[in-house]
């Protein structure tokens, strides 16, 4: 920047520049803190604040708290947990009603298998997963802040409570349990499923009551698509038996990925031909529509519902070949009408399902706030993050008492919601109107759908969270150091579990924050010449520097980590001399030598320092 008339000089500290700005404005003068506090009278206010009596701050704290309780408070506190109170009154209901009502059946409708294929994943039986498709979706419309968030059974969360659920109740060793044995059990699973979301859900209230929706922050992008990916391929290789029809146990633990490819592979020669044909027509419909609704996406009015096409296809080929008993296909079987009575999840389990309801309200509270943000920014409105721990806490809460598994928001059906024409949260009840008939009427009609084809619908619904990866060569462009977190997060996730894995990405993901904290340049600030503008000194020699000041420029927080190497640095910049010692007086001027002149140019490399 070249200089104007004049400006060849710096003023010094007790000096008012004479330097005209483009604007006319003349330059400030460096202030010191006693010159600010008597320019601003903060420490007179400071003063007064203190000199005020106890009493009377107490009785001025008791009044804002009072006014806080009033009527037009309590109307506040209430618009603020009631979302649909906010924008309910705003509904353009020409323009948007018909968006919501085909997006809302469109998402029910798919609803339908994906609830029960993922309850087979949770480990319990496939009605619970339509229960978990009903509650949660009503509850998150009253209170979450996403318009475009479809919630419901989410596979990454089946993944874990399956796991849990096998640990907590194993199956007996004998098999072959006669109906009232696997009632027992089922009923076992569903307890212990149920007491993990109410643990869940118990824990987001917590962290709703202390205000920690900022911890969504600390689990950062590359971590949540590195867990929802590495747990697509947990959710792949889990499905195999189903696929193939071997009545496996499930692995759990480390390395579980390993032993189940491992059993598959031992008991291969014993998988079942007509499962085996069953599950290769399935995915010859299901993977083409998917592909089909992503390419048309643009030109489709509503995307293919796929998965509920292959149920009814699957059902009726099922009862007219009696598969069920010609071939020993497994079947849903019968769906109980209604809704199950209201129990309070065993109290007694919590102490043992803590530790996993943790990662699982991690887990529901980072990939639905992620999930709610990009949304938000693409249509040009806020979420309320501690809000949003408010409502899935509440509906995991909540729907524990009805028998449901943990749940939150989804990718597939939330990207369906999107491209269905979906605009507010209002779909969501269109969508639970289609949950609710399936529950009271049209159950029967699924009686005879072969559990291979839930098993199909799993492994199609992992598309998007498969082709995460091919975001790798652009993240590897932008920064090496999310890349990897990505893979040190993938990794853990796939050969460890998917809680241990979060555990190891979140930390990883830290320490790199700390290590960036202390790779941070340190730089000298001179003034422009003509402007009141800095800038480091090393970028051109037409900078000014103030007499008798040395301004550093330190982006970074000071902290316990950074005070070292801060103080190396300002030691260097001041020019004293090693350990916090000036450097030994000279015979000379007091100025010359008593005073170490502050030296405002780049210092030595972070080694050398």
């Amino acid at each position: 920047m070249s200089g104007l008339p004049g400006a060849s000089t710096c003023p010094g500290p007790g000096e008012a520049s004479d330097l005209k700005s483009p604007l006319g404005a003349k330059f400030r003068e460096p202030l010191t803190e006693a010159r600010f506090q008597q320019l601003f009278g903060d420490a007179e206010q400071e003063a007064e604040l203190l000199a005020e009596p106890r009493w009377s701050r107490l009785r001025r704290l008791w009044r804002r708290r009072a006014r806080a309780c009033s009527g037009p408070g309590a109307w506040r506190l209430l618009r603020a947990r009631l979302p649909p109170l906010r924008w309910l009154p705003h509904y353009r209901w020409r323009p948007w009603l018909l968006g919501d009502a085909v997006a809302g059946v469109t998402v029910g409708i798919v609803h339908v298998p994906q609830g029960m294929a993922f309850a087979l994943l949770t480990s319990v039986p496939p009605v619970f997963g339509l229960y978990t498709s009903f509650f949660p979706v009503l509850i998150y419309t009253l209170l979450g802040t996403g318009r475009h968030l479809s919630t419901g059974t989410f596979a990454v969360l089946s993944l874990m409570t399956g796991s849990a659920v096998d640990r907590l109740v194993p199956e007996p060793l004998e098999g072959n349990l006669s109906g009232i044995e696997r009632e027992q059990l089922d009923a076992q699973r569903v307890g212990a499923a149920a007491a993990m979301a109410f643990g869940s859900g118990a824990l987001m209230l917590g962290m709703f009551a202390l205000q920690l929706g900022v911890l969504a922050t600390f689990l950062s992008e590359p971590v949540v698509k590195a867990l929802t990916s590495g747990a697509a391929l947990h959710v792949l290789v889990s499905q195999l038996p189903s696929l193939l029809g071997l009545p496996l146990p499930r692995q759990i633990g480390c390395f579980a990925l390993f032993k189940t490819l491992a059993a598959v592979l031992t008991a291969l020669p014993r998988s079942s031909p007509a499962e085996l044909t069953v599950s290769a027509l399935s995915l010859a419909l299901l993977v083409p529509v998917k592909e089909l609704n992503v390419r048309f996406r643009d030109r489709l009015p509503t995307p293919i519902p796929g998965e509920i096409v292959m149920v009814l296809l699957a059902s009726v080929l099922c009862f007219t070949s009696s598969l069920d008993t010609r071939y020993n296909v497994q079947i849903v079987g019968l769906l109980p009408g209604g809704f199950p009575q209201p129990l309070l999840p065993s109290l007694a389990e919590l102490p043992r399902i803590l530790a996993d309801s943790l990662p699982m309200a991690l887990v529901t509270f980072a990939v639905s706030a992620s999930l709610a943000s990009i949304y938000a920014d693409k249509y040009s409105y806020t979420i309320d993050s501690n809000q949003e721990l408010f409502a899935h806490g509440v509906s995991n809460l909540i729907s524990s008492l009805f028998s449901c598994f943990p749940n939150s928001a989804t990718l597939a059906t939330t990207s369906l919601l999107v491209d269905a024409g979906g605009n507010t949260q209002l779909a969501g009840l269109f969508s639970c109107m289609v949950v609710l008939s399936v529950l009271l009427w049209l159950g029967p009609f699924f009686y005879y759908l072969p559990k291979a084809v839930l098993a199909c619908i799993n492994i199609s619904s992992m598309r998007q969270m498969f082709f995460q990866m091919r975001e790798l060569p652009q993240l590897w462009r932008i920064s090496r150091v999310d890349f990897a977190v990505w893979m040190v997060t993938w990794v853990a996730v796939v050969t460890l579990s998917v809680d241990l894995g979060l555990a190891v990405g979140v930390v990883f993901s830290m320490m790199t924050v700390v290590c960036r904290t202390q790779r941070v340049q340190c730089l000298a600030l001179g003034l422009a010449e003509g402007t009141e503008l800095y800038r480091p000194l090393r970028e051109s020699h037409k900078l000014l520097q103030v007499p008798g000041l040395c301004i550093l420029s330190y982006p970074t927080p000071l902290y316990f980590g950074t005070r070292g190497r801060f103080r190396r640095i300002l030691e260097w910049h001041l020019g004293l001399g090693e350990g916090g010692k000036e450097a030994p007086k000279t015979d000379g001027p007091p100025d010359a030598a008593g005073q170490p002149m502050p030296r405002c140019w780049d210092p030595p490399s972070p080694g050398s320092v």
